[in-house]
């Protein structure tokens, strides 16, 4: 679909994002703010001190609670992104994230060129995930797993479900429960780094590439000029 910007450009409309991508994507950023936030606190649980029953001073095994149940919806999303790529259309498709080809590097040190170095103003404008972007992705991707596995793996040693048992393994491999709790609270903090200049990035790129980044992860449609 082809529309006229300021009576002289005619830009091509796109549906990019399907909804199911849409949904995951809004769904993992609630479940990371929820887990970081509850992460932060049974890591650091401040000293509040009550005069009531203890029975009605459950704080923070509602904070654990919420921190579990938010976990389960957060891997469980993971696991149908990652069915998703193997069954969604070109843009959610797995080629995209893995750089395999030299064209895929080329592309990321363009957009390397715009976005750190500074050398170019413009980026090449892409429908989809620019190149650098989809590799961070994936590696942030490989970063949801290793987080996954850590915390559940935590998990198996006070739960009495099959589910956190298989993940029992991961403790003893990474040398122990506190060498799990560091890779652990490591990544929260790579969650939070991540999250910072995802957002900066999309606002930054919507500004130059003026094609709709933001609005598409809402609707599912995004823009380019159409070659005269």
């Amino acid at each position: 679909m082809a529309i006229q910007k300021n009576n002289q450009i005619s830009m091509r409309q796109e549906y990019v994002w399907q909804l199911p991508v849409r949904f995951y994507h809004w769904i993992n950023a609630l479940c990371i703010v929820i887990l970081v936030i509850t992460g932060y606190i049974i890591g650091n649980p401040p000293a509040i001190q009550s005069g009531s029953e203890a029975s009605f001073s459950y704080w923070f095994g509602t904070v654990r609670f919420i921190h579990f149940v938010t976990a389960f919806v957060f891997f469980f999303n993971f696991v149908f992104r990652v069915y998703w790529g193997f069954v969604g259309n070109k843009y959610a498709s797995w080629k995209n994230f893995i750089p395999y080809t030299k064209k895929h590097w080329k592309d990321i040190w363009e957009v390397l060129k715009v976005d750190i170095l500074q050398f170019k103003c413009r980026p090449a404008h892409e429908l989809g995930h620019n190149s650098l972007a989809a590799f961070t992705y994936f590696l942030t991707f490989l970063a949801f797993l290793l987080q996954c596995l850590t915390g559940f793996g935590l998990y198996a040693a006070m739960s009495t479900s099959w589910f956190p048992d298989l993940f029992a393994w991961i403790v003893p491999l990474l040398g122990g429960d506190l060498a799990a709790r560091m890779v652990h609270h490591a990544l929260m903090w790579f969650f939070i780094v991540f999250a910072m200049i995802h957002v900066y990035l999309v606002f930054y790129h919507d500004y130059i590439e003026r094609n709709g980044v933001t609005s598409s992860m809402i609707g599912g449609w995004k823009f380019m000029e159409e070659e005269n």
